[in-house]
């Protein structure tokens, strides 16, 4: 009877042991925020003499809450290790101020210590931290810094406002006499964890980036499909940058080189969105138009890189979703010829093609002019290139939200 007992009991045991990894593995992290990070050009640069002695308190909108996140700084671009003398966290007061809510306030850890040196092109992720947060939550991020960074890293077009401070206020309920600058610096991801969530990775230029925003008003495309998708525990990573180009380097790398970082890096992604294109056949025929033959090496160029990324994409067990590219014979910085239109079918045609993609957005159908259908409707055009807020809620409610229900 003993002997039975004592193999009962350790059978019960390694049960419990058995069963412990397996409840472990299923707390998974899933992004909630992301921006692409690239050096900024002097114009969106802080002034190295802000940063001596300084808090940097930013501010980001969540796409779905949770009870424990951490996050990611970034020292991508530095040539020299970039120290952090202390971090926090909180809920934000409202999108467009500094005010926090001080019960929510919590310090950030690195391998249980305060303070943090990023290596030179590095990122670290935080420690996990126990602060629960609601789908579509403003959060604050405060960094202190003793020095400037070698070069910065960041996102110029964060369409939010940060606020910068001498001293270490990291931890205060509000930074009155800040000085404030519409961009993102060192900071690359937050994921919260989730059992069930998933995220989408927006993958894109201006255009997803949000060109034309105002800032603290969260009305790029992406933000309308937050909104969309609240309630069903999907991310939305807005991975855009102003001027990407997908085959060669500009305003931050090319889509090409940052694709891994970017998309594939991200946690939890189950879905892609690519819209990217435009800049590369714009900047071609920007200077000097080119002839059809060009053109259309350039559409070939493309829909090889496109066709890398979706096969890199399917590897990852990640469903990729093109868009097609926007008309933009209307705009005057890129006043496209004929050519350059055709390539512009060419990769759209692709796109659209059964098996080329997942699944597909046509957005070049959707904000069209019928009337002249190499240009954006009146009534979402900004300058011939980029949409109005009109026309980017427009793209946001032409997204089947069926397109990310479960395979």
């Amino acid at each position: 009877m003993r002997r039975f007992a004592r193999s009962a009991w350790a059978a019960a045991s390694l049960a419990l042991l058995l069963a412990l990894p397996v409840q472990a593995q299923s707390q998974r992290w899933v992004g909630a925020w992301a921006s692409a990070q690239l050096a900024p050009n002097a114009q969106n640069s802080l002034a190295p003499e802000d940063y001596s002695n300084a808090t940097l308190r930013q501010v980001v909108r969540l796409s779905i809450g949770g009870d424990r996140l951490r996050v990611k700084l970034s020292n991508l671009f530095g040539t020299q290790p970039l120290t952090i003398t202390a971090a926090h966290i909180a809920v934000s007061a409202a999108p467009d101020t500094a005010r926090i809510d001080p019960a929510t306030d919590r310090a950030l850890t690195f391998a249980d210590a305060t303070r943090v040196t990023l290596p030179a092109g590095g990122e670290l992720w935080s420690d996990p931290v126990k602060l629960k947060v609601e789908p579509l939550a403003h959060l604050a991020i405060s960094l202190h810094y003793p020095s400037a960074p070698s070069v910065q890293t960041g996102h110029p077009g964060s369409r939010a406002t940060s606020y910068i401070l001498t001293g270490d206020h990291t931890a205060a309920a509000d930074l009155p006499g800040a000085k404030t600058a519409d961009r993102w610096f060192q900071i690359a991801s937050i994921d919260v964890q989730s059992e069930k969530a998933s995220a989408i990775v927006a993958f894109g230029d201006s255009i997803t980036d949000g060109y034309g925003v105002q800032p603290n008003t969260n009305l790029r495309w992406t933000d309308g499909l937050i909104e969309r998708l609240k309630g069903k525990n999907i991310a939305v990573l807005n991975l855009g940058i102003g001027g990407n180009r997908v085959l060669a380097d500009g305003l931050g790398p090319s889509g090409v080189s940052r694709f891994d970082r970017d998309v594939l890096s991200q946690s939890g992604v189950s879905h892609l969105i690519i819209l990217e294109g435009v800049n590369d056949l714009g900047a071609l025929n920007r200077e000097t138009a080119q002839d059809a033959p060009t053109n259309a090496r350039m559409a070939q160029d493309l829909i090889g890189a496109f066709a890398g990324m979706v096969a890199k994409a399917r590897a990852r067990g990640i469903k990729a979703i093109g868009a097609t590219i926007l008309p933009y014979s209307g705009s005057a910085y890129y006043h496209p010829p004929a050519e350059a239109e055709a390539a512009r079918q060419a990769v759209n045609a692709w796109i659209r093609a059964p098996g080329n993609f997942d699944a597909v957005i046509d957005w070049d159908a959707a904000l069209r002019d019928p009337v002249r259908p190499t240009h954006l409707l009146p009534a979402y055009d900004n300058d011939g290139l980029h949409p109005n807020m009109a026309g980017y809620k427009a793209m946001a409610d032409a997204i089947p939200l069926s397109l990310f229900e479960s395979r």
